[in-house]
């Protein structure tokens, strides 16, 4: 299992397109991905759970890779946060 802290560092936070990119990238994987923040647990392979984590810029969350494929997941993952979503901002 791989742990990760990712902030949230696009203006928007975590919106539609944020989110179904988020989850685009989660289900290309088999392994399991969990998110969190302070409140909430969510899989991060479902778009409607991502939103619902109102995550704002700035917000910490923690993701959790579980399985055959997790350090290619964790990897695609971290590169999307790094790159802001691919967001013109």
């Amino acid at each position: 299992m791989i742990k990760s802290r990712l902030v949230v560092n696009n203006r928007r936070g975590l919106h539609a397109r944020a989110a179904t990119k988020l989850a685009s990238i989660s289900n290309q994987y088999q392994c399991n991905i969990i998110v969190r923040n302070a409140e909430s647990i969510v899989d991060a392979k479902s778009i409607i759970s991502i939103m619902l984590l109102a995550a704002s810029e700035g917000t910490e969350l923690i993701f959790e890779f579980d399985g055959a494929d997790e350090v290619k997941a964790s990897t695609a993952v971290t590169e999307l946060f790094v790159n802001s979503f691919d967001e013109d901002e």
